[in-house]
């Protein structure tokens, strides 16, 4: 057990330095590309979080195991709402003036339960995944098209996507570590998952549900308190929204246009009833003053411990 738990942490710290090293390599070379600030940023705040959940879904499909990849993709997504946002709102309330994220959050919803009633009979087809890719583009359009008409917020994007250096050889040099950490992260990550699931008495989805999606959502976590303690409300709620519709639309709606998948029954039951319910909890909260208090933070925060127990239950 304990090698397995040494891969797991060891790896989590991989893909954390590698996702970290990647976004800073990007936003470097898309300089030197001549790429608007404004729109690198934009890509960054949507895909920057969900890299790590990527490089250990792409690892689990390689290693054979898609159950693992499902649940770390939705498992991700209700660690994206209730303990990234939660957490963060808790330590210092988040005024969200970006426009265009309470109409994403209504996308999130209604594509979780699209996903939902499209897997009713227990699979999600190529067509089923080609109907959630499309979603992905039309909402990444609808992003950006919102983004480019707030002009307030071109700034703050911009400023995002100024991570890096100018210099190409260093860009380059650090998108070859950010792969390496990756790759090699994912493949601790996956490795200690499975290792720990008999010793734990958890199925190939539970793990992926809980250790590895949780694992990989917590330097996120810390990341996002310390953004919103800089009061940058707008950059936590638009990597949690972007990085959830990410994981359901692009990499759930991935797996299936490459090949199907298989969704058990308890997984329409729970799992993504809780992805919705954690989303559509969080409609009321950023309507109106678009602000999440510290006590909407906490009632986030306990909604997600509230599911972490009955999955744990439910063992």
């Amino acid at each position: 057990m304990a090698g397995a738990l040494f891969d797991l942490v060891a790896g989590i710290v991989l893909l954390a330095l590698g996702g970290d090293s990647l976004v800073k390599s990007a936003s470097g070379l898309a300089r030197r590309a001549g790429i608007a600030p404004f729109t690198t940023g934009l890509v960054l705040v949507a895909f920057a979080t969900s890299i790590p959940e990527l490089a250990v879904n792409l690892r689990a499909l390689r290693a054979g195991e898609p159950a693992l990849a499902l649940g770390n993709a939705v498992g991700s997504n209700i660690a994206n709402l209730g303990l990234t946002l939660g957490a963060a709102a808790l330590c210092a309330p988040l005024l969200v003036r970006w426009k265009a994220l309470p109409p994403l959050l209504v996308c999130l919803v209604a594509a979780t339960l699209a996903t939902i009633l499209l897997g009713r009979d227990g699979m999600l087809g190529r067509g089923d995944g080609a109907l959630l890719v499309a979603a992905f583009v039309v909402v990444s359009g609808v992003a950006w098209v919102f983004a480019r008409r707030q002009r307030e917020l071109h700034d703050e994007l911009a400023g995002f996507a100024r991570t890096g250096s100018d210099g190409a050889t260093r860009n380059l040099l650090r998108l070859a570590i950010a792969v390496a950490l990756l790759y090699f992260g994912a493949a601790w990550v996956v490795r200690g998952a499975l290792g720990l699931g008999p010793v734990l008495g958890m199925e190939s989805l539970l793990l992926g549900l809980l250790p590895v999606a949780i694992g990989t959502a917590l330097p996120e976590v810390a990341a996002a308190i310390a953004a919103a303690r800089r009061g940058q409300g707008d950059l936590v709620a638009g990597h949690v929204i972007g990085s959830s519709l990410v994981n359901l639309l692009l990499v759930v709606g991935g797996m299936a246009l490459l090949g199907g998948v298989q969704l058990p029954a308890s997984f329409l039951r729970f799992e993504l009833p809780a992805a919705l319910v954690l989303a559509a909890l969080l409609l009321p909260m950023l309507r109106g003053d678009l602000q999440l208090s510290r006590a909407e933070g906490g009632v986030l925060l306990l909604a997600f411990l509230a599911w972490a127990g009955f999955e744990l239950a439910m063992l």
